[in-house]
């Protein structure tokens, strides 16, 4: 579930996240209806009875131990539980990813529904996941190495058991597929790293041994033997594209009586073309098991100019798009506070004053729901010399620009660092969001604001859904961000394959 309790933490720092996340949910919304909320420092029954199903204690005798571990925000999550217990019908289900009991009724809820089934591989903070489920799919097990990656797939995915999302090595689970996957599964989904392109001596440069993890997830291809299989992956994975086909081709399974192959193709498609404000080219492979190609009568190659031709009804967005309708911030100019809330400078859990639908991509990423929150919109940290710089630039200007000539630190590797230093264009769908965004947001200016991005700026921007929060330290959000599957393409590419699944 989401909380263990007190008495057999794996990680004290994650669990008092999760409280302080609580109390930020529930003070924001006393702060929109102008409630004060009153302190309280000794727990009712009834506060007891909702501890136990939120998870944080099994009983009354946990509460020392839990006020030794939250320390001085005990008083504090004292009085937003009591607040909350008051006030149920101004928060409605926008707890319930925090209490072990109403997940553990969603589960069951979803378990009973018919929806065709994934398993995402190297899932990350959950932008495959995300698109899948939107489409009407239920994610059965997640993996990633990550730990802040599992912790956030884990709270947005509350229809999931946590026990299915694992911090795990793919080759341990591979080896013991059994313990984790169980039932027949229609798609699975994935991006595994490939590091090894530049071998070029090599006969067949897939064969790295850096591209190991790949090789692990053609064996869990095997193991499961999924009707589907969507794997996503950088443009330079180009290079060994034809020896990735021959990995699919000469997979076969004996299962039940039967032997089982694939059919697989690929195509490099870019995120703009899906309704999403960015400009993304990512590598898709396609694969398709022998007997649904033959009896939905589909290939591959017919998917991708299914789903190509569903791209030319979409509407292109730009990042103008992507960022109206979000409180404007002041860039932090004093180093070490990122971590710290402040109403000028943005906060990790925020009141939306903003309409959630406001334009026709923030309905289309948002599925016309209006949310109250804002989540991970907090500026970073901006030295004298890069505010400067973000001021005198202009729309698309980068670090050759001879009006930060003067003040330009890097100007003697203009060469290297061309990209160091641009401002966004608005106008246009935004540049490629990169994990590389979590060492610095100089690539990644703010059209009109004198700082970079957010991560909730970010966010949007790979398309996820204003209320999908992003757990762990500041920086790590943009490396979560930076390294998922835009959401829209996700779900597109979803919609396309599940015709063919009912």
């Amino acid at each position: 579930m989401i909380f263990e309790s007190v008495t057999w933490l794996s990680s004290k720092e994650e669990f008092i996240e999760k409280i302080l996340v609580y109390i930020r949910l529930v003070e924001v919304l006393a702060e929109r209806e102008n409630i004060s909320i009153p302190r309280v420092s000794d727990p009712s029954i009834e506060m007891i009875v909702e501890m136990e199903e939120m998870g944080i204690i099994s009983s009354d005798e946990d509460i020392k131990f839990f006020k030794k571990i939250v320390s001085d925000n005990y008083d504090r999550f004292l009085s937003a539980l009591s607040f909350f217990l008051m006030h149920k019908q101004l928060y409605g289900n926008q707890l319930d990813k925090l209490n072990n009991k109403k997940r553990k009724e969603l589960q069951g809820k979803e378990a009973k529904l018919d929806k065709p089934k994934i398993v995402d591989f190297f899932a990350g903070a959950g932008g495959l996941s995300c698109g899948f489920t939107q489409a009407g799919f239920k994610v059965c097990f997640a993996n990633d190495f990550e730990d802040v990656c599992v912790r956030t797939f884990r709270y947005n995915h509350p229809e999931l058991p946590a026990q299915k999302v694992l911090k795990e090595d793919i080759r341990k689970i591979v080896t013991n597929i059994e313990d984790y996957v169980n039932e027949d599964i229609d798609i699975v989904v994935g991006g595994p790293p490939c590091q090894g392109f530049s071998s070029a001596n090599q006969q067949r440069i897939i064969d790295d041994p850096r591209n190991e993890l790949y090789k692990f997830y053609i064996e869990a291809i095997k193991k499961i033997c999924p009707k589907f299989v969507v794997m996503e992956n950088v443009r330079g994975m180009l290079s060994v594209a034809s020896q990735v086909v021959e990995d699919y081709n000469a997979i076969e399974v004996r299962k039940d009586g039967r032997t089982y192959t694939y059919d697989v193709s690929y195509r490099l498609l870019n995120s703009m073309n899906f309704g999403v404000a960015q400009s993304r080219e990512r590598l898709i492979y396609i694969a398709i098991r022998n007997d649904v190609a033959r009896d939905k009568h589909v290939t591959p190659e017919a998917l991708f100019q299914e789903i190509e031709k569903e791209c030319e009804k979409n509407q292109q967005f730009n990042l103008r798009a992507a960022l109206e309708y979000i409180k404007p911030l002041d860039a932090s100019r004093i180093k070490g506070l990122t971590e710290i809330d402040d109403e000028k400078t943005g906060m990790k859990i925020g009141l939306n004053t903003y309409d959630s639908c406001g334009n026709a991509y923030l309905s289309s990423i948002n599925q016309g729901r209006n949310i109250p929150y804002v989540f991970n919109h907090k500026a970073r940290y901006c030295s004298d010399v890069n505010y400067e710089i973000f001021k005198r630039l202009g729309q698309g200007e980068d670090a050759t620009n001879p009006k930060i000539a003067d003040i330009m630190p890097y100007s003697r590797r203009n060469g290297i660092f061309k990209d160091k230093y641009f401002k966004l264009y608005a106008d246009r769908p935004c540049r490629t969001i990169t994990a590389h965004l979590k060492m610095d947001c100089l690539s990644h200016i703010h059209p009109f604001q004198t700082r970079s991005i957010t991560p909730r700026e970010a966010a949007r921007v790979q398309s996820f859904p204003d209320d999908y929060l992003f757990l762990g330290a500041y920086l790590k959000t943009y490396m979560q961000i930076g390294n998922a599957v835009p959401v829209l393409m996700a779900k597109q590419i979803a919609e396309t394959i599940k015709k063919y699944i009912l």
